[in-house]
């Protein structure tokens, strides 16, 4: 449909100074044709938005284009009917502030970018949100610590609250533990349980209906229409819920794995967990001949923060060896007790309990690495120590000795049949197929669920939800710490990452209200994260699917389905509006009405190339909006300079990236198309999850392509950028630029 598109152009904040503004809004006015173009010296003022306003009031124009400051700044003030097509072009920061003022190529830059806007504007259409019914009510899965605050956290907020607990009884792990660690003032005395008190406001809370040895046996559907079938004594219930918390708690370490630290040669070396039961009854025994043990040695770490068993820190297992320890000498203070440890990590206000334990005249610590465990006379044990902190290799006898073992997440994954660790090299297509074919506790119900699940989605890309470092489920862990990458589902507790009790309450608290936050965006057909409020979504031309599956197998969601055919089946409130499946679809039949591959295809069509014989190169800069592009601005605000020659598309994500954007480019003379997106990996991450990594897949083909047609495959760059390493991204800009000017002139230049 064709607009009537206004070009506001600002000429304050240095723009003015910077640019010949009255040229730049005749190039609005004589190429770009549009029929209302004004200059103001404060666009953002009263009295410029009152212009646009009453422009859009009286109908003059139904698309604007606001050529000023970034689209990250002012977005309240230059907010206006949602119905209306806004584009905003980055004049300030990526022109007038980052580039020489009142030379001819930064007034280039300008004009190309205030074309680029208004194609993009012509291009877009107004956005029609995809609202429908929702259901309000919250699933959690596991009545522990976590799940129980969070189902009584949504539920005192005015929410529905539906809770499935496994076991009989709610209270999870710590429901069998005399004592909580402390957490409150003095911070020195173990206080009684206070999760007592939370279960029976939960069992009479109103708003909130508990299963209790039970399980979920189905989810499908989408956030704001899951429908979740739960078994219970051989019955089945359906719900539907808005939302879901994934509460489910942690498994300790598995023992038998220990043998060298004498687990399983003797009866004498047990576990902290079974400590903690054998404490429940009384002084610590020799399980070998039930006599009370007289000296206990712990071992810290048994398993834990080693590569060949558990690489990470499991939290708990240091409080919980002092509250043993603690607990020995209420019951018998003769008894000596020996930690040893690599470090004993503990922190904030549990330092001051750590020091209570530490001074009991019958509590030895000592720093080092454990060798062995052997038995010494009888049945007494006998525990070597090497590169102690006493200089020497020490034997420390003991009548018990108590593994503090770590724990691993109940996170089971439909790419392994249940397992707590990711497994390697099964496609995500396989994933769902292996779970599908692994299952057998629901064949009466004729659903192919495997048994060892916690939530069963009825999803294309496997029934659990997927893992990532060190098998706990998440998203962006930087950005986005109670994500997962299943929409709408949201991770609690100690599944979620190691800790304690304390930190399981606050955790779950806030899985409800991202739960909370989810229902009513996706009420409003708007997205949560990390695009927050936008009501755009894609839509498929199915008519030209080729069934090829990229798009469902690429969605690092898991938002796209398919039907018996293969033909993709798309859940708008899954959709994150990250672009991935556009970029993944060759057929090109995937847009959004604000962001398609024809929109970003015209943009890179508009900008002015310039001859071979100028001897001015034009470089395309696609930059991701989640690191990249607020960078960018970074580099502007602090008056950065980089090469005038780069032209800046923004682009949801890397992984929304189209190939056939880079051809285009390079047909139309453009001499070099650089990408940078975010970091990935296990110490960063895409806010997208997988985007930045597809695309770098996807650009190796590119290369290939290049030296087919004889075009250097060095014209192509992807580099990684995260917002904290924003000063170096002028240098690489600058030095790309320079290696294609080495290369000369893109030989298509002109054709």
């Amino acid at each position: 449909m064709s607009k009537s598109v206004g070009a506001y152009i600002c000429s304050g904040c240095s723009i003015g100074e910077s640019l010949d503004v009255e040229r730049l809004a005749g190039v609005a006015r004589e190429e770009c044709k549009v029929p209302v173009c004004r200059v103001h010296p404060f666009l953002c003022s009263e009295a410029g938005l009152s212009a646009i306003r009453k422009d859009v009031t009286e109908k003059t124009v139904d698309a604007v284009v606001i050529a000023a400051c970034s689209p990250r700044m002012k977005s309240a003030a230059f907010t206006f009917d949602p119905r209306l097509v806004v584009e905003r072009v980055n004049l300030r920061e990526h022109v007038a502030w980052s580039h020489a003022p009142r030379e001819e190529e930064t007034q280039r830059l300008a004009e190309d970018y205030l074309r680029m806007g208004v194609v993009k504007a012509q291009k877009m259409e107004p956005l029609e949100p995809c609202v429908a019914e929702v259901s309000r009510a919250i699933l959690v899965v596991g009545g522990g610590t976590a799940g129980i605050a969070a189902a009584l956290g949504a539920a005192d907020a005015g929410y529905e609250v539906v809770l499935v607990e496994k076991e009989a009884g709610l209270g999870g792990r710590l429901g069998a533990t005399r004592n909580d660690f402390p957490h409150g003032t003095p911070h020195t005395e173990l206080p009684e349980r206070g999760l007592a008190r939370n279960i029976t406001r939960l069992a009479v809370h109103p708003r909130i209906t508990a299963h209790a040895g039970a399980r979920v046996a189905r989810t499908e559907g989408q956030p704001g229409a899951f429908e979740v079938t739960i078994e219970s004594g051989g019955q089945h219930f359906s719900h539907r819920v808005g939302a879901i918390v994934m509460a489910t708690g942690w498994t300790p370490y598995d023992p038998a794995r220990l043998g060298q630290l004498g687990y399983g040669a003797s009866p004498n070396v047990i576990t902290g967990d079974q400590l903690e039961t054998m404490l429940g009854a009384g002084p610590p025994v020799r399980p070998s001949d039930g006599k009370p043990a007289e000296s206990v040695a712990f071992i810290q770490c048994a398993g834990s923060r080693d590569k060949n068993h558990l690489p990470y820190c499991s939290a708990v297992c240091c409080l919980t060896t002092l509250q043993q320890t603690d607990l020995i000498h209420r019951r018998d203070p003769r008894v000596k007790v020996s930690i040893l440890h690599r470090d004993i990590i503990v922190t904030g206000q549990y330092e001051r309990y750590f020091a209570e334990v530490q001074n009991h005249p019958a509590t030895f610590l000592l720093r080092g690495e454990v060798s062995s465990v052997t038995r010494h006379t009888g049945d007494n044990l006998a525990v070597e120590v090497k590169n102690s902190s006493l200089g020497e290799t020490i034997r420390v006898p003991a009548d018990l000795v108590v593994l503090a073992t770590g724990f691993v997440p109940n996170a089971p994954n439909g790419k392994n049949g249940g397992s707590s660790t990711p497994a390697q090299g099964a496609s995500s297509g396989d994933a769902g197929q292996a779970a599908s074919e692994a299952g057998a506790g629901a064949k009466a119900a004729g659903w192919p669920v495997d048994p060892g699940g916690a939530l069963h989605l009825a999803y294309r890309q496997g029934p659990e939800l997927p893992l990532l470092k060190d098998g706990f489920p998440g998203s962006n862990f930087i950005c986005f710490p109670y994500e997962t990458l299943r929409t709408g589902i949201y991770a609690a507790g100690a599944v979620h990452a190691p800790m304690d009790a304390s930190a399981a309450e606050e955790d779950g608290l806030g899985a409800a209200m991202k739960a909370i936050q989810c229902v009513e965006m996706a009420s409003r057909g708007q997205a949560v994260h990390p695009r927050a409020g936008d009501g755009s979504y894609p839509s498929f031309l199915l008519q030209r699917c080729t069934q090829c599956k990229r798009c469902t197998v690429e969605c690092p969601f898991g938002a796209i389905d398919e039907d018996e055919k293969g033909t993709p089946k798309f859940n708008p409130t899954r959709c994150r509006r990250c672009g991935v499946c556009m970029g993944a679809c060759p057929e090109r039949i995937i847009s959004f009405k604000n962001y398609s591959v024809d929109t970003i295809a015209g943009m890179i069509k508009a900008i002015d190339v310039p001859g071979e014989e100028e001897e001015k190169p034009r470089i395309l800069l696609f930059l991701c909006e989640n690191d990249a592009y607020p960078a960018l601005d970074a580099i502007a605000m602090g008056r950065g300079r980089y090469d005038a020659s780069v032209r800046v598309i923004p682009l949801r994500c890397l992984g929304s990236l189209n190939v056939v954007w880079i051809a285009d480019a390079l047909s139309r003379g453009i001499d070099g198309v650089m990408l940078a997106g975010c970091k990935h990996g296990d110490d960063y991450q895409c806010h997208f999850a997988k985007g930045s990594e597809i695309a770098s897949r996807r650009l190796e083909n590119v290369k290939e392509t290049l030296e087919r047609l004889q075009l250097e495959p060095g014209r192509i760059e992807t580099i990684e950028v995260s917002l904290d390493e924003y000063r170096r991204l002028p240098a690489a800009i600058d030095a790309f630029a320079g290696r294609i000017r080495e290369m000369g002139p893109n030989p298509y230049k002109g054709f």
